[in-house]
């Protein structure tokens, strides 16, 4: 796991970013941090216990969060490493959810879990990610995302202006 001062996590390179799963500077957010581990991306979280959905039982909604947000985050930074470029360098890109579908295999206990997601297929567009949450190294939730670029800095027109 790198600290949370790294200069590899994905996060601290998508400026003015102030979502609930993954702004950096987002208060009560659940502040993720994400970053490559070979080809595939890594994320450890530990949650509070506003996080539980039942006692000791992680919230199925915020899983659901960290997935999207990591998954995001990973398309964004594929996306620069695809390009041989160094994250923070122009132009910026930015990723949306277009769908999300996740397989909750079993409950999730409110503690420390990773997630590793690996990209199965990319275009300038498209970002096709596949997750899966591990709890004490046993995976509980598989999740599968198709990321959409909404925004690239080098382009007058995009899906999402700010």
């Amino acid at each position: 796991m790198l600290s949370k001062k790294s200069k590899d996590i994905f996060q601290d390179y998508m400026p003015g970013n102030i979502c609930f799963g993954c702004g950096k500077s987002t208060k009560n957010g659940l502040h993720i941090k994400s970053y490559w581990k070979g080809d595939v991306s890594e994320c450890v979280w530990v949650p509070k216990s506003t996080h539980q959905g039942w006692k000791g039982i992680m919230n199925g909604g915020i899983i659901a969060t960290i997935i999207d947000c990591h998954v995001m985050g990973t398309s964004m930074a594929y996306a620069y490493k695809n390009e041989n470029r160094e994250l923070g360098s122009s132009p910026e890109y930015k990723y949306a959810t277009g769908t999300m579908k996740i397989k909750y295999l079993k409950p999730t206990p409110n503690n420390k879990v990773l997630l590793r997601a690996k990209v199965l297929s990319y275009s300038e567009k498209k970002v096709h990610v596949s997750c899966e949450l591990f709890s004490k190294g046993e995976v509980t939730v598989i999740g599968e995302v198709v990321a959409f670029r909404v925004y690239d800095s080098s382009k007058e027109k995009n899906l999402f202006q700010i």
